[in-house]
């Protein structure tokens, strides 16, 4: 039988063919399996920043005067008030367009006098010149600085010496004042500021700020907060009623006597850039003048209503001032500060009792 034979060969094809299934098994699976490309690790370096630790650079604000709150460079000499006559016989006074501030009053008679400040200009010349008044001193006393004027009573002379201020007096001979031979006294004497600063006083310096002042016109309180206005009007006294009119070109207020404009002697049109409304009582001082007619002040330690006009705006006021030398504080509705637009400055001190003004 051929059986037997045949097993050998049969068991060598199975092993064979087995081997052959193995090796496309294997074959099949190395082909089927991904093949992984070994990259080198990528590092990002960042850059090295070393933290700032110091605080924030103060920002560096120009100097400006304190009278004005203009920029510039400002000189530490004191302020110098000087008491000036506003009758028709004294127009047109002499340096007022150059003071900083002027401050128009009504003495006895119904007359205006004016106390008109320097410290950031040197006018030449200034006049005229005339008498102390009890209310010189609440304006005055918070300059610390020097008053000049022509003489006065007795007893305003005193409180003039009490306030604190350096005292100038063509009455008692002080350098600086003079006559004039163009005008009939007492409407002639005039003062020379320069001789006057030459004068002062060791430790007279530089004024504190007397009102607020923003740092520019457009951020003013009136400019911001205020509504328009063209005109100013003022009734002061029978004998007073200056008004203000706006001049966009110039951005100032322009200033009118009655319906004339007012002028300095130098042709200058007389303007301010803030014009600041003051009521405030006006009662009797107790000191007499000629025939007997009462000497008023006006009651200036407490607070009221007032506006203030800048830019061509108007917006209402209350002031404020804690003593006689104490500077006079403007505030809004809200009771933040009426800061003023940089420049010069009229204030009209409006009789509580007799005055009135309009905005038109």
């Amino acid at each position: 039988m051929t059986t037997t034979a045949s097993r050998p060969r049969t068991a060598r094809r199975w092993r064979a063919g087995a081997a052959t299934a193995g090796l496309v098994l294997v074959l099949a699976a190395c082909s089927s399996a991904p093949v992984v490309v070994p990259t080198p690790d990528t590092v990002t370096l960042q850059p090295t920043i070393t933290p700032d630790k110091g605080s924030a650079p103060t920002p560096v604000l120009p100097a400006t005067w304190p009278l004005t709150g203009v920029a510039g460079d400002v000189v530490a000499r004191p302020a110098l008030a000087v008491k000036i006559e506003n009758t028709s016989m004294a127009r047109p006074q002499t340096g007022l367009e150059q003071a900083d501030v002027v401050w128009e009053t009504i003495v006895e008679f119904d007359v205006a006098r004016l106390v008109a400040v320097f410290q950031s200009q040197v006018p030449a010349e200034i006049g005229p010149i005339r008498s102390v008044r009890p209310m010189d001193m609440p304006i005055i006393a918070p300059l610390h600085g020097m008053f000049a004027y022509s003489g006065g009573q007795p007893g305003i002379l005193a409180l003039a010496h009490a306030s604190g201020a350096q005292i100038l007096s063509h009455d008692a001979g002080d350098a600086g004042f003079y006559r004039t031979k163009t005008r009939a006294a007492p409407h002639n004497v005039y003062g020379s500021p320069e001789t006057f600063w030459a004068s002062a006083e060791a430790g007279r310096t530089a004024p504190a700020e007397q009102f607020s002042f923003a740092r520019t016109a457009q951020r003013a309180a009136a400019v911001r907060a205020g509504t328009p206005a063209t005109t100013l009007t003022f009734s002061l006294s029978s004998a007073s009623k200056p008004s203000w009119t706006w001049d966009a070109g110039s951005g100032t207020w322009l200033r009118s006597e009655g319906s004339s404009a007012a002028m300095a002697a130098s042709g200058a049109r007389l303007s301010a850039v803030n014009v600041v409304t003051i009521v405030a009582p006006h009662p009797p001082s107790g000191f007499k003048a000629q025939n007997n007619a009462s000497v008023p002040t006006y009651s200036l330690v407490g607070s009221g209503e007032g506006t203030v006009a800048t830019g061509g705006m108007t917006v209402p006021v209350t002031w404020s001032k804690a003593a006689e030398d104490q500077p006079m504080v403007l505030t809004l509705a809200d009771g933040s500060a009426a800061d003023l637009a940089p420049g010069n400055t009229w204030v009209e001190l409006v009789p509580k009792e007799t005055g009135s003004y309009t905005i038109g």
